[in-house]
C-alpha cells in the first residue's frame, strides 16, 4: 500500500482559533490546477467534507466578485482567480465553514507546496501545525472519520450528515 497524506481539519481549525503566529501552509498538486485557479488540498477538503451545502448558499449570494458557485453535486467551488479576498463569505456562512486564512495565500507564495514533489511534500508536513498532517499506511475509514479526498489524500473530519437513520 502506498503512503497517503492524512490531513486533520480540526487541528487546522484549532490553530486558527488559537491565532497561530504564522499562516498555515497550503498543499496543492500542480496537475490539479484548472480554470478555477489554484486549489489547495485543504480548501478542497473543507468544501467536500465540512461544508453543509446549504440549499440557498448565502456565501454565493453575498460574493461581490461572483467567485463562488455550486457544482453539479451541490459542492461549493471558489474561483480563486476571481476572488477578491473580501471575506464576505466567511462572515455570512452560518456554520463557519470558510476559514479566513484561505484568502491569505495568494499574497504569500512561499506558503504553497507542490505535493507532487517529494521534497516539497516533506517540507509541507514540517510547516503544518503539529499533528495536523502526516503520512500514513491506511485507507479510508469512516468509523474513524477518515475519508478519501483522492488517491493520495485522506481527510479526518466529522462530517455533517443529514441522512436519517
Amino acid at each position: 500500500m502506498d503512503k497517503k497524506l492524512l490531513i486533520n481539519l480540526s487541528k487546522f481549525r484549532e490553530c486558527g482559533n488559537q491565532s497561530c503566529d504564522e499562516t498555515p501552509p497550503e498543499g496543492f498538486f500542480s496537475h490539479l490546477t484548472g480554470t478555477t485557479g489554484l486549489k489547495s488540498i485543504r480548501e478542497l477538503a473543507v468544501f467536500q467534507f465540512t461544508c453543509r451545502k446549504c440549499e440557498d448558499a448565502p456565501c454565493i449570494t453575498v460574493c461581490p466578485a461572483e467567485a463562488l458557485e455550486k457544482d453539479d453535486n451541490g459542492m461549493i467551488e471558489r474561483y480563486t482567480n476571481l476572488c477578491i479576498s473580501c471575506k464576505s463569505c466567511v462572515a455570512i456562512c452560518p456554520f463557519g465553514t470558510m476559514m479566513s486564512d484561505f484568502f491569505d495565500h495568494h499574497r504569500k507564495k512561499d506558503l504553497f507546496f507542490d505535493l507532487s514533489d517529494e521534497h516539497e511534500l516533506r517540507e509541507f508536513i514540517k510547516a503544518c501545525p503539529v499533528g495536523s498532517v502526516e503520512l500514513v499506511d491506511m485507507d479510508e475509514n469512516p468509523e474513524q472519520n477518515i475519508y478519501k479526498l483522492n488517491d493520495q489524500i485522506l481527510v479526518k473530519e466529522n462530517i455533517w450528515n443529514t441522512d436519517k437513520q
